[in-house]
């Protein structure tokens, strides 16, 4: 099976993609695309998964830039391949061509960010975490520390979990009112004291709030097409083992 790479008009003319579980070599719970070392997957299989992004990507798999995803708005910067161990950190920019921003997720926002005229580029992930700490802000604040201009970024966030498939309970709320009072416009009601949270329009509603030129979701819900994408949530609910992880990748 071929891959497949989900793409999105505002980031043309970077090379881009938001890739689904098709087209990988993992087996049983993994099977697909599983790019994530930090599962329980065989590690081989995962560096042939890898490696198969990296060719679609028509970069190295050593200049595919990671970082260790600790739910931080912490942004690294990055000007070539990655030495020793992966920092911890949720974001990556960068200005030097031929490099490949990665993020994994598996229900959290993968977020891309591109600013064609300055040659920029950003990668976030973005959970519920990271986002209400600040970490798409942070991405913007790093890209223009590297020339970008906040009116020319255009970000697109990846398949996310959606509101429907995301209920949490009243003390989640309580943590979003505590930042703004205007929060619970994400929160619809669900059964008994439990909430829907809806993530990607939190997240686009934090980037547009930054000043970003333009902003999009794909509209693709993980939690909703297992054919298609890794879910931690799914995996939970159907008290699997573990789960795989959807890569999100942007190259200059």
């Amino acid at each position: 099976m071929t891959l497949e790479i989900l793409t999105s008009d505002l980031l043309s003319p970077m090379r881009h993609g938001f890739f689904s579980r098709r087209g990988g070599a993992s087996s049983g719970i993994f099977g697909g695309l599983n790019c994530g070392y930090g599962s329980s997957d065989q590690t081989e299989v995962v560096a042939l998964n890898r490696k198969r992004v990296a060719d679609a990507m028509e970069v190295t798999p050593e200049a595919m830039i990671g970082v260790h995803q600790v739910h931080s708005p912490t942004v690294l910067t990055v000007e070539g391949p990655v030495q020793g161990e992966r920092p911890k950190a949720d974001a990556i920019v960068t200005a030097t061509p031929g490099l490949a921003l990665t993020i994994l997720t598996a229900d959290c926002q993968p977020v891309l960010f591109a600013d064609p005229n300055a040659q920029v580029i950003g990668a976030a992930h973005a959970g519920w975490r990271g986002a209400l700490d600040g970490v798409l802000e942070a991405t913007l604040d790093a890209m223009e520390a590297l020339g970008a201009n906040r009116n020319d970024i255009r970000a697109v966030i990846g398949p996310s979990i959606s509101q429907r498939a995301y209920e949490v309970g009243p003390e989640f709320l309580d943590a979003f009112i505590a930042d703004s009072p205007e929060n619970t416009r994400f929160f619809a009601n669900g059964q008994d004291d439990r909430l829907q949270f809806n993530l990607p329009s939190f997240g686009l509603h934090r980037l547009r709030q930054a000043g970003v030129g333009q902003s999009e979701w794909t509209r693709h819900c993980t939690y909703s097409d297992p054919d298609r994408f890794y879910s931690y949530r799914r995996a939970t609910h159907r008290n699997e083992a573990d789960y795989g992880r959807l890569i999100s990748v942007i190259r200059l």
